[in-house]
Formats: C-alpha cells, structure tokens, sequence
C-alpha cells in the first residue's frame, strides 16, 4: 500500500514507523516544510493529522486526486463532508485507538445501565500534553455526546502525556469509573494504518468502529 501522509508532526513520523513496520511505502510528506501534493498521484490513500483550520480543505485536496483518507484532526466540523461523498471515501476519528474505542463502546453500555438511577452523575477528565490544540479533546467530546447533554468536562495540559481519559459517574454512596491511559502514540498510529488498510476499495463515510468490529 502506498501512502500520502499529510501532517507530519509527531503523530505523522510515528504512523510513517507503523507503517513501514507492516510492509507499506511513504510515497509523499505534507506540511509547513514539505509541499509534495503532486506525489498524490502515487498514492492508494492518504492519512491526514493536521489542525483544525486546515483538515477540511486538506480532505478536499486529497479527494481531487480520487484518495480515500482517513483523518484524526479533531477540533472542526467533519459533519458536512459526511454525506454527499459520491465516489469519495472518508474515516474520521476522535481516537484511532483501539483501547479507546473499546472505551467508547463500554462508556454506552454504561451510560445505558445507569439510566434508570439519577442518583449518578457523570463528569469526564481528559488530561494530554501541553501541545495540544483543541480543548476539551475530541475523545472526551465523543464520550460526552455518549451519555448525554451538559457533561462537564475537566481538561488538563501538562508535560508529554499522550491521553488519559476517565468518565466518572458519582453518587452520595459510590463512585463508578472507567479510564484508558494510552502508553504513546503507537496505539493510535496502528489504528490510522488499520483504518487506511481497510478503506482502500470502499466508497462514502465510515466510522472506525467498523474497521475493528465494534
């Protein structure tokens, strides 16, 4: 397989390692530094972690060269470019992680069984490094959306933590909790090759829970 990364911070070089590490090839680098949009045209997918002001017209970029992508740029609005693909394909995650999504499959299931006792209240914390743009992350947006309207959420900045993310749900007697601590970022690299894997030969919006079967 041959791929176009577009973005090539950290999370770029360390999906390009994964990559390599599963027999496929870099055919093109995208970023302040680096304009290989012509290279497209080598490329059977592209996988996009930019910024919120430029995932967008980054996908659009990509799609002009018939590329099915797979995006983990969080912080925008991916809601327009989820119908109306035609031959196009998309993947767009909060969190390409496979412990994260397994994470958002149990926060339902919860959310489901501690429906019927009010006496619980939920609040999430999400705690990254300082780096990090959007606030509050995407992974805690998408486990809010979950449970439900108004779910505060605490976020936290500070040194090189790649992702801790605890939702709480608390009453007067006991307090029920679930949390992924990701170890690096070589959980979500793997999920953004996974994804990329599985796309090519597929049309319009996917979800990531397909690729791994949640």
């Amino acid at each position: 397989m041959k791929i176009a990364l577009i973005g090539y911070g950290k999370m770029g070089h360390m999906i390009e390692q994964m990559a390599l590490s599963r027999g496929h090839d870099i055919v093109a680098r995208i970023d302040l530094d680096r304009n290989e949009w012509d290279k497209l045209k080598e490329a059977d997918v592209a996988i996009e972690f930019t910024t919120p002001m430029t995932a967008k017209d980054n996908i659009l970029r990509a799609w002009e060269y018939h590329l099915p992508v797979v995006s983990g740029t969080t912080g925008w609005g991916v809601e327009p470019l989820k119908t109306g693909l035609g031959d196009n394909a998309l993947i767009w995650s909060s969190n390409y992680s496979i412990g994260v999504n397994i994470l958002f499959a149990l926060n339902k299931q919860l959310t489901a069984l501690i429906k019927p006792y009010p006496q619980y209240t939920p609040s999430i914390t999400e705690t990254h490094h300082i780096h990090k743009l959007d606030k509050p992350s995407g992974t805690a947006k998408t486990l809010a959306q979950q449970i439900g309207d108004n779910v505060p959420i605490e976020s936290i900045r500070e040194g090189e933590i790649p992702g801790i993310h605890t939702v709480t749900w608390d009453s007067d007697v006991d307090t029920i909790s679930l949390t992924h601590s990701a170890k690096s970022r070589a959980g979500f690299a793997l999920g953004a090759v996974l994804a990329a894997e599985w796309i090519i030969g597929r049309k319009g919006y996917h979800d990531f829970s397909e690729v791994i079967g949640l």
